[in-house]
């Protein structure tokens, strides 16, 4: 998620439709897919065209398959019956049967109880809802009816299974959250379960409203035991609905924190491995989080804490705008002490008075030095990255990094450059990590830093390398002569200085001569086009402005995302950069191993790569201007000589192995003239 980059894409034929959601097999790592209904797709990612991967055709509708890590994936259909995949590859034609009639079901999920799977579902029929647990290895099924509510209906359901007992909770429409207990029952009396229907009580567990406002919830899910996040639109009197995630501790029914979304959801939240995952505006935001054991404390003192959003006890957003948003829980003693001394209970003064104030945390800290002077500002974060234990510190380092664009942002004088190449040179740090800190640097220039990013951040978006890219291009050399570039992969090979006197001596690049040349080209090709160095071909940039590109030729990208952006290159820049890239590429043609030296030097493959792509994006302009033509001439006819001269190389190379065949079957001791004749 953080590289922003696509492992792999597979496709279903023009008219197949996906019918369910893709879960992996975790213990075979496959990925399994059900298309059309009743078409099963398995394969890995290894495999490139899905139609050619595992298919089996069911003989009923799939409603859903769950993935458990020790259970194993479970088909769920669309009548009710339950099968695990083993069971189902088996005979994929076995009949299903039909234990729902009429019914539609409104939502799934599966658990491991013990070793065993247990497969929960709703169905909704006229108004009714019904609750089918399933163990599907034992073949173990029991229906209960959910008891009605009066004006209101379930909206979304979300459970867990603790100490033999189900325990539904259903999101209501009349805004609360209600608790049903289902015992996961023995079928010893089986037959006698089947002929009675038995209605399931709820108890309310939860009103999604605070202090006048509600929430009008669109999804839930459980955190643990005492902790439930709810997303949903909050809709306070006279004031316009904002959607936003909550956390609710529904063992001392109080709001714990909130967090809006301005940019709005899809209306779904999911969770998984304590990771929130949802939709705001376009982008998918991951939101981390960590529950601690629930105590009268911390819901107390958050609740006196609520007029001060910035500063939550129970919970700290370190919100990255929309890339990436971090959720750290503090310690529970800590909770515990600062909301019993604010309380001011009489009868643990004396202990909270004994004991060491917590260590504060870095959200704490970055929010008591935001209005510190620059230098103790700077010289606390120093100390917050010295004592940061070594899990944190990757997260510990970006909210540093965070911390110090954020005043960038809000003091347009202050930009501590020194300071921020030191922390992306010492530290192993990532887009997702700090955001703001390339957009901060492209307002103020700071090019060393730019490159310092583009060298070492894996998962920068394409937009943000082509900004940069744009802005390498547009900058002045004499400006650049002034900053301190990097310029270790282009100090060994550039030509800095241009030599107009004649060279007597001809460089032969991959075995090529002039003369040869003209004999495999039907027109003459000109000398500067780089194939002799009789006028010293120069490159056609600066020092370190080909410093700054080799940056972004380094950097990782897709090229979906990137050619959009590369179309609305200016046309004197695109020329430029496509200049450069040719002096490249005729460089790593001189040398035999095609290889640059120096370090961070470009290899071939990007060169060839970022050249093509370049050529994609602005073909049309390129054919359009006079001052290209000879440009994309010289480079039409270099390519065209190399493909010429590996093609002879190919068909010599049977001749080739052949002597070196012979060579090892020669007696080293015997002397013989042999005559090779290469036809």
């Amino acid at each position: 998620i953080s590289d922003q980059k696509p492992l792999g894409c597979w496709s279903v034929k023009h008219g197949q439709i996906l019918t369910c959601p893709v879960v992996c097999n975790f213990e075979t790592h496959e990925y399994i897919a059900v298309h059309d209904d009743k078409v099963l797709r398995i394969w890995k990612d290894e495999d490139i065209n899905l139609d050619k991967a595992f298919k089996a055709t069911l003989s009923a509708d799939v409603y859903r398959i769950h993935s458990l890590p020790q259970g194993g994936p479970v088909v769920l259909f669309r009548g009710g019956g339950v099968r695990t995949l083993d069971v189902l590859l088996e005979a994929p034609q076995q009949e299903i049967e039909n234990i729902i009639s009429g019914e539609a079901i409104r939502w799934s999920g599966a658990f491991m109880e013990g070793q065993q799977p247990v497969l929960i579902f709703t169905t909704e029929k006229d108004g009714d809802f019904f609750v089918y647990i399933q163990k599907p290895k034992l073949s173990s099924l029991h229906r209960y009816k959910l008891e009605q509510q009066e004006s209101a209906k379930p909206l979304c359901f979300t459970a867990h299974i603790t100490n033999q007992t189900v325990t539904l909770l259903c999101l209501y429409s009349n805004d609360s959250v209600y608790q049903v207990l289902v015992p996961l029952q023995q079928d010893t009396e089986e037959e006698e379960e089947e002929e009675k229907e038995e209605i399931l009580s709820k108890s309310l567990l939860l009103n999604l409203s605070v202090s006048g406002a509600v929430l009008k919830g669109t999804s839930l899910v459980v955190l643990d035991k005492d902790h439930v996040a709810v997303l949903g639109s909050l809709a306070a009197p006279g004031k316009k609905p904002t959607e936003c995630l909550t956390i609710w501790n529904t063992k001392f029914q109080t709001l714990q924190t909130s967090k809006e979304l301005p940019l709005g959801t899809s209306g779904q939240l999911w969770c998984y491995e304590e990771k929130f995952f949802l939709i705001h505006g376009k982008v998918l935001t991951v939101i981390l989080y960590k529950c601690e054991t629930s105590s009268l404390a911390a819901a107390v003192g958050k609740l006196k804490n609520s007029q001060t959003p910035d500063v939550s006890l129970f919970l700290n957003w370190n919100t990255l705008e929309d890339e990436e948003l971090v959720v750290s829980f503090q310690s529970q003693e800590s909770l515990a002490l600062k909301a019993e001394s604010r309380m001011n209970l009489r009868s643990r003064r004396s202990t909270v008075a004994g004991e060491q104030p917590a260590p504060l945390s870095v959200g704490q800290l970055l929010i008591n030095y935001k209005n510190a002077s620059a230098y103790v500002f700077e010289n606390e974060l120093k100390k917050v990255m010295a004592r940061a234990p070594s899990p944190d510190l990757q997260a510990t380092i970006g909210s540093v990094v965070t911390a110090l664009t954020d005043r960038c942002k809000g003091n347009p004088k202050y930009y501590p450059t020194n300071f921020l190449q030191q922390i992306v040179e010492n530290h192993e740090l990532s887009y997702s990590l700090c955001p703001d800190l390339m957009a901060v640097a492209l307002e103020k220039k700071d090019m060393p830093l730019l490159q310092m990013c583009l060298e070492r951040f894996p998962d920068i978006p394409e937009e943000v390398t082509y900004t940069c890219l744009k802005a390498f291009l547009s900058i002045s050399e004499a400006q650049l002569q002034s900053l301190d570039v990097n310029v270790d992969s282009v100090i060994c090979y550039i030509d800095v200085e241009l030599d107009d006197k004649d060279v007597k001596t001809e460089i032969v690049e991959n075995g090529f001569s002039s003369e040869m040349d003209q004999d495999m080209c039907d027109t003459k090709i000109p000398e500067e086009m780089g194939f002799t160095r009789s006028r010293g071909e120069s490159c056609p940039v600066g020092l370190q402005k080909a410093a700054l590109l080799n940056a972004v030729l380094h950097s990782a990208y897709t090229e979906t995302f990137l050619l959009p952006h590369l179309k609305n290159l200016p046309a004197q820049q695109a020329i430029l950069f496509l200049r450069y890239l040719y002096y490249l590429y005729v460089k790593c043609s001189e040398k035999v191993n095609t290889t640059l030296p120096g370090i961070r030097s470009p290899t071939i493959n990007q060169i060839m790569d970022w050249m093509c792509l370049l050529l994609d994006a602005q073909f049309t302009v390129m054919v359009m201007l006079p001052e290209a033509k000879e440009l994309l001439s010289n480079l039409h006819k270099f390519v065209r000589a190399q493909v010429r001269f590996y093609s002879e190389l190919n068909k010599i190379e049977g001749s080739l192995r052949e002597l070196q065949r012979l060579n090892h079957l020669r007696e080293s001791q015997t002397y013989s003239i042999e005559v090779l004749e290469i036809i």
